[in-house]
């Protein structure tokens, strides 16, 4: 049976993806095409059963607000650094032995490339990025979890549009071979994108599951589960990456949970406790 995805709103089959490839002669530059089928320029180990070096990447900051709470008082990018260093604080508190790296400790505007190559050069044996959710729906509520690999539904291309319009605010990105010719505003390219999986896709998918379910568990957060979608912040890590929706900024009551301490702690602490659980079972 042919595999179906969902893209422009369309379902649309596999071999179907590949001809509308094969007739518009799409204008994404053949290198990106070789380094998504290549991999990383970092060597592969998949035989890590160790967890001693987690990068955390606060999403966004400095003139890339990230998304806009509801009220337009409240941006992204300081949410997701006041939970990214908590989490970080915790890791060290708790877990001897582990280092723990950032992508950011201030306000400051960090390329996407960069960030997984920071986490490449320290050699990770983890990467989480940490970020807010954002719909015209105000509704809208929960917490999700992303890795790289296949959007089967229009919401999930959207949010990583959304993610990857980041790539807009850095100079001359067009030019930047380390994205290869990516244009954010293709919908071709996001086809090439959503086709790439990681090597390391079923230990971020268990480290995703296991965090869902602790949100669950706790009932901090409505599960809106694990889903896949192609981000260029996971796009070169090479070690285990999720992408951390952690809520919506954009509906009043969750807004108030993300912006207050104790929702952002306990937010952490769940983060925290699936790393746990995922180490135990990394190491057994």
């Amino acid at each position: 049976m042919d595999t179906i995805f969902f893209v422009d709103k369309k379902l649309i089959s596999v071999q179907t993806i590949i001809k509308m490839i094969m007739v518009k002669r799409i204008a994404l530059s053949f290198s990106l095409l070789i380094v998504m089928v290549g991999g990383v320029s970092h060597p592969l180990n998949l035989q890590k059963f160790s967890l001693n070096t987690i990068v955390i990447d606060a999403g966004h900051g400095g003139h890339d607000p990230g998304c806009i709470s509801y009220g337009k008082d409240i941006y992204e990018k300081d949410i997701c650094l006041r939970i990214a260093k908590k989490l970080g604080n915790q890791i060290q508190d708790s877990m001897p032995g582990v280092k723990v790296v950032y992508t950011r400790t201030t306000d400051k505007f960090v390329p996407l490339w960069q960030r997984a190559q920071i986490a490449n050069n320290n050699n990770a044996d983890l990467f989480i990025s940490v970020h807010c959710n954002a719909h015209p729906e105000q509704s809208l509520h929960g917490t999700e979890t992303y890795v790289m690999g296949l959007h089967k539904t229009q919401g999930n291309l959207e949010v990583s549009k959304r993610e990857n319009s980041a790539i807009m605010l850095e100079e001359n990105y067009e030019e930047n071979k380390e994205y290869g010719g990516f244009d954010p505003e293709s919908d071709e390219a996001y086809i090439i994108l959503s086709l790439y999986q990681s090597a390391y896709r079923n230990q971020s998918l268990n480290l995703a599951s296991t965090f869902q379910k602790t949100v669950e568990a706790k009932k901090i957060r409505k599960n809106l589960g694990v889903k896949e979608a192609g981000f260029l912040v996971l796009w070169k890590t090479a070690m285990p990456a999720i992408l951390v929706e952690t809520g919506f900024l954009t509906n009043p009551d969750e807004k108030k949970y993300l912006v207050s301490d104790a929702g952002q702690t306990k937010i952490a602490q769940s983060i925290f406790e699936s790393l746990l659980e995922y180490k135990a079972k990394l190491e057994k």
